[in-house]
């Protein structure tokens, strides 16, 4: 029984973590920028699950229906939109939950201490100047997306001494409170000084806000989009943040990569990290981990984790 892994460092990795032998299975190296037949020859009848390359641009994902034994298709990020129209019908796709909770949270708070604090500001005029910045403390922050990246969120905004309302599809109650349904997102927005969106790409989610929502936020408000670039109408906070009505801070855009010339990146108001939430040194150690417990499951019959689509 074969997986394939999309690079050499990845393989030295996960085998200097848990040797192969102890893993069940025997690791090919395929990186997906060629058939995986052109690769593995018949070798590839014997692959049982893949490890899909990590945000390495490719003019199209390759087919995989060349791998007629395939269970399993492991994906290094948490998000899987992209990858739902590959897997066949029958073949699990996983996600990477547990990889990137932590380093997309830091940054999603990182990037509201920068646009509070005004950070990228001293750095551009390098002299002293004595001015008084919006402070996270105090603030109304609203978090759309309940998920194990939006609850990080949460945990680690909580020290911030800010007042925090969530939204998820429903309404609900946990043990940190209550949770509003996202119709309530109309009645919700007026009353927030950040909105951070930590949502899945779906057609439910896709242009989530847009022209009226943003007109629902107070004037100054900033927007934090750590989603997906479609969650958000480009056009729409463009026009906003360029009219300096509004303020954002996103690490995903719609078109990726945002284009050398788009506005958002002359706007004073425009705080930008080029999709780089969960690309840290805690990614890979963390993938190794990942990797030690679900490939066993090839073969020992425990159900696979963080299964989103079988």
């Amino acid at each position: 029984m074969i997986v394939t892994l999309p690079d050499q460092q990845l393989l030295e990795a996960l085998t200097a973590h848990t040797p192969a032998d102890q893993l069940g299975v025997e690791l090919r190296i395929w990186d997906w920028n060629s058939p995986v037949r052109d690769v593995l020859g018949d070798e590839a009848d014997d692959v049982a699950a893949t490890v899909v390359p990590y945000f390495r641009p490719a003019p199209a994902w390759r087919s995989l229906a060349d791998l007629p034994g395939l269970r399993l298709v492991q994906a290094q990020s948490a998000g899987y939109d992209n990858l739902l129209h590959i897997v066949p019908d029958g073949v699990a796709l996983a996600n990477a939950r547990g990889v990137h909770e932590a380093s997309t949270a830091e940054l999603a708070v990182g990037l509201m201490l920068a646009a509070q604090r005004e950070l990228p500001r001293w750095a551009r005029e390098r002299r002293w100047q004595s001015a008084s910045t919006r402070a996270l403390a105090d603030s109304r922050v609203l978090i759309v997306g309940t998920g194990a990246i939006g609850e990080a969120i949460r945990a680690r905004l909580a020290p911030f001494e800010v007042e925090i309302t969530r939204v998820a599809t429903t309404a609900r109650d946990d043990e940190h409170g209550h949770i509003h349904g996202i119709d309530e997102l109309p009645q919700l927005l007026p009353h927030a000084d950040i909105v951070v969106l930590i949502v899945p790409l779906t057609d439910a989610t896709r242009g989530l806000i847009g022209t009226e929502e943003l007109a629902l936020m107070p004037d100054d408000a900033l927007l934090v989009n750590m989603a997906r670039g479609p969650v958000v109408d480009t056009d729409a906070i463009t026009a906003e943040v360029v009219a300096g009505r509004l303020r954002m801070a996103s690490d995903v855009f719609d078109p990726e990569p945002l284009p050398d010339d788009y506005p958002l990146w002359q706007a004073d108001n425009a705080f930008i990290s080029p999709h780089i939430g969960g690309n840290t040194t805690a990614m890979r150690p963390r993938m190794v981990r990942l990797l030690a417990e679900q490939l066993p499951r090839l073969t020992d019959g425990r159900e696979f984790m963080f299964v989103v689509k079988s």
